[in-house]
């Protein structure tokens, strides 16, 4: 392999390695913003201390893993003018607006509000902790919309014109609101509430197996799987309305993800089959084995039972993006987000047959299985991005800008010094926040800590539940809200 190629490939991997460690945060926090406020709001609404308490510990996960994201954002966007310098040149005019948009709108707007949050319980009111609450969880999802933003417009570069190798501005109004974002951002925020759900569901499950805190995770379970139930099938579709405008914008994308070299034809001379597993031969022009489905293919991006899609033939050989990512990639994201469906149907079986209990032996394959699905969310966001972003080679514009033009010029040598760099850095990073996250679970959320009332701190009238005889003692009276004033129900 010539130096040239070899150091683009480099520079591939470690943006790919930095993006792939970053985005195991932001989604997390967005989601989880959006469910404190939520939760915060029960609270001020009802007075029910349980939500209190909930909202105050994963309050506490939100914190470490925002500032995990923190420090690998600003990698990120470090990396962007040491690996990809010619490209952020070139695409200044409306890259580096938009991420300057994300800074001002969204980070600086989230970090003030966030200090708010974290230190303003028991010195402001319970209205206004709300609303700092409230606009943390609007700021975190402003800053997914401007990064998708500036991602779907290099998967569909509208607006612009490419002069003097600089892209400018023609339009702002349809850059901003390219074709891919339409679907490319509400995918990415309903998969941020799908990872915060999994997570917190996971969380809830594995205290009600080790029967602490029963009372307090039972309810938050419970309100999880109801959510999820509308939250998860909202994905699987907004995936597949975000297939329809990458079957229109980027066949060569589609044609990646589906393994499909040779476009049919509408009276059905060329299968339009789906592969369910299939191979690449040799020359990146077929399949040297397939499992298919016939007529799938057209039934999922044209609707009809033979309408024609574009197949890899239809494009120069030095167009088309490999195969093997994206076409697994899309298949593991297709998997992972019909399990979190059945998972959430089970779970709201169990609700309303009112089986969600520690105690139920029956229900532990239920609980395992909560815990297992957390990692699902997280895998689902993860090959959605390489298949994205992958689907998208040769180009880093699509259809204007070649990844090679982009690339900064360096060496092998140096390139992989910034790899091991990164690599090292970002381990760092992941390995502190999980065992950081480790531990906050582990200790569980403080029962006996004083309870703002109106502004002002006053001792709350929940006691600890963890008692080891809390788990199997317990009655469906538990259930009731505790007000101040009443005795705790344990």
């Amino acid at each position: 392999m010539p130096e040239n190629s070899l150091s683009i490939l480099l520079s591939r991997l470690d943006f790919g390695w930095i993006t792939t460690l970053h985005i195991l945060y932001p989604p997390l926090t967005i989601g989880l913003a959006a469910m404190l406020f939520i939760g915060e709001a029960l609270w001020v609404r009802t007075n029910d201390d349980y939500w209190y308490r909930l909202t105050r510990f994963f309050e506490r996960l939100l914190i470490i893993n925002f500032a995990a994201g923190v420090a690998t954002g600003i990698t990120m966007e470090l990396a962007f003018g040491i690996l990809y310098g010619p490209f952020s040149q070139a695409s200044g005019p409306f890259f580096g607006q938009v991420l300057g948009y994300e800074t001002i709108t969204a980070f600086m707007y989230e970090a003030g509000f966030i200090g708010l949050m974290v230190f303003g319980w028991g010195k402001i009111s319970r209205r206004m902790h709300l609303f700092a609450t409230f606009n943390v969880a609007l700021s975190s999802a402003l800053s997914a919309m401007w990064i998708l933003v500036a991602n779907s417009w290099m998967q569909t570069p509208t607006g612009v014109t490419f002069r003097n190798g600089v892209f400018v501005v023609k339009n702002w109004w349809k850059a901003l609101f390219n074709p891919d974002v339409t679907f490319a951002f509400p995918h990415m925020l309903v998969a941020s509430f799908e990872e915060a759900l999994g997570v917190v569901a996971a969380v809830s499950a594995w205290y009600l197996l080790k029967g602490r805190h029963v009372v307090l995770f039972r309810r938050s379970l419970k309100s999880v799987m109801l959510a999820l139930l509308i939250i998860a099938p909202l994905q699987v579709w907004l995936g597949d309305s975000m297939g329809l405008t990458i079957a229109e914008h980027q066949p060569t994308v589609l044609a990646a993800m589906e393994g499909h070299y040779h476009t049919n034809n509408p009276d059905g001379s060329v299968n339009t089959g789906w592969h369910l597993l299939a191979w690449p031969n040799a020359n990146n022009d077929g399949t040297a084995w397939a499992v298919t489905i016939p007529h799938v293919l057209s039934l999922l991006e044209t609707h009809s039972w033979s309408g024609s899609v574009k197949g890899m033939d239809e494009f120069p050989a030095k167009d088309r993006p490999p195969m093997l990512i994206p076409f697994y990639g899309f298949r593991v994201m297709v998997a992972c987000g019909f399990a979190m469906v059945g998972l959430a149907i089970w779970g709201c079986w169990l609700v309303f047959r009112q089986r969600i209990d520690a105690r139920t032996a029956g229900n532990t394959w239920f609980l395992r299985a909560t815990i297992a699905a957390a990692v699902l969310p997280y895998i689902t966001v993860w090959v959605g991005w390489w298949t994205r972003e992958v689907g998208r080679q040769p180009w880093v514009v699509y259809g204007i800008m070649r990844t090679a033009q982009g690339v900064s010029h360096m060496s092998v040598a140096q390139e992989l010094l910034w790899l091991i760099g990164y690599a090292g850095f970002e381990l760092t990073v992941w390995g502190s926040t999980w065992w950081f996250l480790s531990k906050i679970i582990r200790q569980g959320p403080n029962m006996d800590s004083p309870i703002p009332r109106g502004g002002e701190e006053s001792l709350g009238t929940l006691s600890s539940d963890s008692r080891p005889e809390l788990g199997e003692t317990e009655t469906p009276k538990a259930e009731r809200p505790v007000r101040p004033g009443q005795p705790h129900p344990a």
